[in-house]
């Protein structure tokens, strides 16, 4: 009993060590790309076009499509909420909140969906939507302008909500650049400051 349970383990261990180097080599090469953030989102519009062009062609796949936009939109509104969402954060214990006055403490803006992991989910959806074309179960017949009206509808709402967010605890998802300080303008504030002394 324990020859064959064994054989049938090291049957299997060839396999399994092919399908763990093909991971590990699939994470090399994703790993590869982090800091490439530019080529990275060129590579997913280029599969969002395939996926568009092979939508229209076909002229069907309506519901794949409407599922796919649900959850890109529920990815977007991951990527611009923070991580800590100061209405529910309870601790007064100076936890990683969001600064709400221009005295409090600079505290970078950390979101609940990283950039990469956003990146590399919305790449995943659009290529299981795409191979999900392949099959015609999927194919569900729809009236397609009452999914894009309601997706249309459910988007300028949820973004309202999420903007009105940002507005009333006063944080940008978005970094433009790294913020500079020019060595004229302290000297000139603190020049300034001790002639008035």
């Amino acid at each position: 009993m324990d020859g064959s349970g064994g054989g049938g383990g090291s049957l299997a261990t060839p396999v399994q060590k092919k399908a763990h180097e093909a991971w590990r080599m699939y994470k090399y090469y994703l790993d590869k790309t982090t800091p490439h953030s530019t080529y990275r989102w060129i590579g997913t519009l280029v599969v969002f076009l395939i996926y568009s062009l092979r939508v229209f062609s076909i002229h069907g796949f309506y519901i794949i499509s409407y599922a796919l936009g649900i959850y890109l939109l529920n990815l977007l509104i991951g990527f611009l909420s923070p991580l800590v969402d100061p209405e529910l954060d309870l601790s007064s214990d100076g936890g990683a909140s969001l600064p709400t006055r221009g005295s409090d403490e600079f505290k970078p803006f950390i979101r609940r969906l990283p950039e990469f992991k956003f990146w590399y989910s919305m790449t995943k959806a659009f290529c299981i939507a795409f191979l999900m074309t392949f099959f015609s179960v999927f194919d569900v017949p729809v009236f397609w302008p009452i999914l894009l009206c309601y997706w249309v509808v459910l988007f300028f709402l949820t973004m309202r909500r999420q903007i009105s967010h940002m507005i009333k605890h006063k944080y940008i998802p978005f970094s433009i650049g790294k913020q500079k300080y020019s060595g004229r303008r302290s000297s000139a504030s603190s020049g300034g400051a001790s002639r008035a002394d």
